[in-house]
C-alpha cells in the first residue's frame, strides 16, 4: 500500500523523481519518469550518483545561515586591505576606521527606526541576547527579580535565563497555542510588582511564527517594564521598526541576512539601564568593550543596505514560492502535517512533520540528493531531543522528531523547488518501508 499521492502529470504506473544517474545533462532539475518498481527504495546509489554528476547544490536552510553577498565581501575586503586601522586611534587609519564604524551605525539605526547612539555592535545574536538579559537583570535587580519569557525562545535566551534562575531570579514561561503564538493577555496576567523584563522573540526560528510584539509592547510600556525581542530571524525579512514594535531592546545577527558571521547588534533604547558584560577598554560607550570588528560591521551594514531594498517585493516572491511548495508537498505525500500558523509566519519558512520516520533521516537523504534542509535549529542540531518549540505547540515527541524545516531565500527558484518536490516522495517512501512504526500501523 503506497502512501505517495500520484503526480497528476503522470499515469498511475509512473511518477516523477530525480534525474537518471546515467543522464549526462547538466540541468540540475530536469525530472525523469520511472516505473514504480525502479524508484529509489533505500539504496543510496542513485542519489549519490546524481549528486556527484551535478555541480549545483540547492540551499533551503536560510534560517540557519545565509550565503554572503558579493557586494558584502567587496566591502569587507576594503576594510581588510585599505581601512585596517583601529577606530579608537586618532591617526588617519584610525579616523578612517572610525568613519566606517559610525556610517555603519547610522545605516543600521535608520533601518530600525532608531537613533545611532542606540546601536551597540556585538559578535552576533547570541551575545546580543546575553547582553540584553544579563545586562538588564543586573541593572534592575534592586527593583525586582521576575522575568517573563515564552516556552519557544531560542537557546540564546533560555540558557541565560536558566543561569539567572540559579542566581535567584524568578522566570515565568508563557505557553503558546497550537500555532506557536503567545497570547499577550497571558503576559499581562503574569506581570507582578517585581517584573523587570520580558523577552519574546519577534519570529520563531523553527516554525517562523510571528509574535504580536506590537501589542505586547504596548502592555509593557504602560506597566513600565523593559521589553526585549530577538529579531534575528525577522530582521531584513519583514519590517522591523523599534518604534512600531514598542521594544526597548532588539537583537540582530549578520549571518542571517546575507552578511558575515561573527557580528551582530543589540538595539538599546535611550534611557534603558544596562550593565556591560564584557569589560575592557570601554568601547561602544562602555556598553561592550573590545576593538570593533570593522570588516564585519561594514559587511553587516552593506547587507542591511541591500536587504532593506524592495523588502516587501522580495518577501512576496518568497511567500509565493513557499505556498507553492507547501501545496504540492501536501498533495503528493500522505501523512504529512504542516506546523505553525498558515499566514502569520515568515515568508520563507515551512515546517512539516512526516509520520513514521525521523526528520534527521530525511535531511541526510536530501543532502545526498544535493539539497540542504534542517531538522531543527542549527544551534542545537547535535541534540537528539525533539524540538522544544514543536513540543510546546502540542506535537507528540514522535511527530516533533519527524519534522524538517525548509527556509527559502530570495535567490531560490521555482526550478529548485520543483526538483525538491520530485525527490522527496521517493525518499519518504523508502524510509517508511524500513520504519518499524510504519509496519506497526499495518502498512506493507
Amino acid at each position: 500500500m503506497t502512501h505517495l499521492k500520484p503526480n497528476n502529470t503522470t499515469s498511475d504506473e509512473n511518477f516523477t523523481i530525480f534525474n537518471s544517474p546515467n543522464n549526462n545533462s547538466r540541468k540540475p532539475h530536469t525530472s525523469h519518469t520511472y516505473r514504480k518498481y525502479d524508484i529509489y527504495t533505500g539504496s543510496q546509489s542513485h542519489i549519490e550518483s546524481y549528486a556527484k554528476s551535478h555541480t549545483k547544490y540547492i540551499y533551503f536552510d536560510h534560517s540557519a545561515t545565509t550565503p554572503v553577498l558579493p557586494e558584502v565581501i567587496e566591502e569587507m575586503n576594503k576594510c581588510f586591505t585599505l581601512y585596517y586601522g583601529n577606530a579608537s586611534e586618532p591617526h588617519k587609519p584610525g579616523r578612517e576606521a572610525k568613519e566606517i564604524l559610525e556610517n555603519s551605525r547610522n545605516i543600521i539605526a535608520k533601518s530600525l527606526g532608531a537613533k545611532p547612539e542606540e546601536i551597540v555592535f556585538t559578535s552576533g545574536g547570541t551575545e546580543s541576547d546575553n547582553l540584553a538579559l544579563f545586562g538588564v537583570a543586573e541593572a534592575y535587580q534592586k527593583k525586582g527579580n521576575h522575568i517573563i519569557t515564552s516556552e519557544i525562545e531560542h537557546p540564546a535566551v533560555h540558557m541565560p535565563l536558566k543561569k539567572l534562575a540559579r542566581k535567584g531570579f524568578k522566570i515565568t514561561y508563557i505557553p503558546v497555542d497550537k500555532y506557536g503564538i503567545v497570547d499577550p493577555q497571558d503576559i499581562k496576567k503574569a506581570i507582578t510588582p517585581k517584573t523587570i523584563l520580558v523577552s519574546i522573540m519577534h519570529a520563531n526560528n523553527i516554525v517562523g511564527t510571528i509574535q504580536p510584539i506590537e501589542e505586547i509592547g504596548k502592555i509593557l510600556k504602560e506597566a513600565g517594564i523593559v521589553f526585549h525581542t530577538d529579531a534575528v530571524q525577522s530582521y531584513c525579512t519583514i519590517e522591523t521598526n523599534v518604534e512600531k514594535l514598542n521594544v526597548d531592546l532588539l537583537s540582530i545577527s549578520g549571518h542571517k541576512i546575507y552578511g558575515p558571521k561573527g557580528v551582530g547588534v543589540l538595539y538599546i533604547r535611550k534611557g534603558t539601564k544596562m550593565m556591560p558584560q564584557i569589560l575592557g577598554g570601554g568601547h561602544e560607550k562602555g556598553r561592550r568593550s573590545g576593538t570593533e570588528n570593522i570588516p564585519g560591521i561594514a559587511g553587516l551594514a552593506k547587507a542591511v543596505e541591500l536587504g532593506q531594498k524592495n523588502l516587501s517585493q522580495k518577501g512576496e516572491k518568497i511567500r509565493i514560492l513557499r505556498d507553492y511548495l507547501k501545496k504540492e508537498l501536501l498533495r503528493r505525500i500522505d501523512d504529512v502535517s504542516f506546523n505553525g500558523h498558515p499566514t502569520k509566519r515568515l515568508p520563507g519558512n515551512l515546517n512539516f512533520s512526516f509520520k513514521y520516520i525521523e526528520g534527521e533521516s530525511i535531511v541526510l537523504r536530501l543532502d545526498d540528493a544535493g539539497i540542504a534542509v534542517s531538522s531543527g535549529s542549527a544551534c542545537s542540531s547535535s541534540s537528539l531531543k525533539p524540538s522544544h518549540t514543536l513540543v510546546a505547540m502540542g506535537l507528540s515527541p514522535e511527530d516533533a522528531a519527524g519534522s524538517i524545516r525548509i527556509t527559502l531565500g530570495f535567490e531560490n527558484t521555482k526550478e529548485e523547488v520543483d526538483y525538491f518536490l520530485d525527490v522527496i516522495p521517493g525518499i519518504v517512501e523508502s524510509l517508511r518501508r524500513i520504519s518499524p512504526l510504519f509496519k506497526v500501523k499495518g502498512h506493507n
